[in-house]
């Protein structure tokens, strides 16, 4: 079960436009360490305000490190990275791209969490990267995201999690001065009246955490169920789970991307339109920008924010972190922002639709489904009967 901590304030953060400052009036404020880890740090209009407070910080004596992924931001070590380095802040890369052609069993093992912890008084966790999310192409701005800040108790448990995935990345690029002591104990008293619990998704003790806690809402499901998934590609367990809660009268949505923004996933998760709506699901695609939120609100009282999409590269290979909020208001406040996005710039896809659509779009999408459940293949953590039909 969800392992709930009491006394936490959490504030949800829509788009960059209410991340961003909030995030750089927090590392303005830092006065003794600053942990950011990031899939993407991009080097554009939104990357190099949070590169400059980062700098500040470290110039003032603030110990900063930056945590990047070494496939989405592997432009960033010769770029604001080492610009950070000469600003005394540390970088570090996991996994970076040595062979970028080569196609490794490990490759598709990324860091996809986006985490900072400032002081171990202030987290911050969602699906925002260090990009401008305004700049979208084609598209009306701004990519469709979240994040929240906490404070209290909830805070060390974060904290630890980043302190030792820095580590273990340090050690593993030979930076042997770094301590061999575990992170400083953080107490953190209670600041709210907020549950609140962190999960993360690695491939040791934390495999499924992130799955059984969204299994587990589901499970007990009574009213409704509200998750939007940039990615959604879930294997036969989630599916059953989400059929058996619409077969018990439960209102099951799926707010989706809409956009071709990525070809093969897109056209994979279209594979399963038509047994996901046969079995009384509501599928609603996103159509005004792009659709990048990995959210939840489940019986208007359990809410998750994070960076695990529902697809296998997040709840089977990627490192992942969500923050799973039981708070009515909370729940109400996430449920509201979602209903905006739907009812400004998406649409209900039809029951018949799949039946509608030409053979050769079927074809493309069984193809792309089998490509998908491929490639995890190939990565040797295999589909398993999660995916098996």
């Amino acid at each position: 079960m969800t392992a709930f901590i009491e006394g936490n304030r959490v504030r949800l953060l829509e788009n960059g436009s209410e991340y961003f400052p909030t995030l750089i009036e927090a590392i303005d404020a830092a006065r003794r360490e600053i942990h950011l880890e990031t899939y993407i740090f991009a080097d554009d209009a939104a990357g190099r305000r949070v590169a400059a407070a980062l700098g500040r910080a470290a110039t003032r004596g603030v110990a900063v490190r930056v945590l990047v992924d070494g496939f989405g931001a592997r432009d960033f070590p010769d770029g604001l990275g080492r610009e950070l380095n000469q600003a005394g802040v540390e970088v570090l890369v996991y996994r970076p791209e040595v062979a970028r052609l080569r196609l490794r069993r490990h490759r598709l093992r990324r860091l996809h969490r986006k985490l900072v912890v400032v002081d171990g008084a202030i987290a911050f966790i969602g699906g925002i990267n260090i990009i401008d999310d305004l700049d979208t192409p084609g598209q009306v701005p701004p990519r469709h995201d979240y994040a929240v800040s906490v404070e209290g108790p909830l805070v060390a448990e974060i904290h630890q999690a980043v302190h030792h995935l820095w580590r273990l990345v340090a050690t593993a690029a030979l930076r042997w001065h770094v301590p061999k002591t575990p992170a400083p104990k953080i107490e953190s008293l209670p600041q709210g009246e907020t549950r609140a619990a962190f999960l993360i998704r690695d491939n040791l003790r934390h495999r499924r955490d992130i799955e059984e806690a969204y299994l587990e809402a589901i499970n007990g499901a009574r009213e409704d169920i509200l998750i939007a998934s940039a990615y959604f590609l879930p294997g036969r367990r989630f599916r059953l789970a989400l059929a058996a809660a619409a077969h018990r009268g439960v209102r099951v949505t799926l707010l989706l991307q809409g956009r071709v923004e990525y070809l093969l996933l897109h056209y994979a998760t279209q594979s399963l339109y038509g047994r996901l709506l046969g079995a009384g699901i509501r599928i609603v695609e996103y159509h005004r920008s792009f659709l990048h939120a990995k959210v939840a609100v489940i019986d208007g009282q359990w809410a998750t924010v994070g960076s695990s999409n529902i697809d296998p590269f997040s709840l089977l290979l990627a490192r992942e972190a969500n923050v799973v909020v039981w708070d009515k208001g909370f729940a109400a406040a996430l449920a509201a922002s979602l209903a905006r996005a739907m009812a400004l710039g998406a649409h209900v896809v039809a029951v018949d639709a799949p039946r509608q659509r030409p053979w050769w779009q079927r074809l493309l999408s069984q193809g792309a489904y089998i490509l998908v459940r491929a490639a995890v293949g190939l990565s040797r953590y295999g589909v398993g009967s999660e995916y098996r039909e």
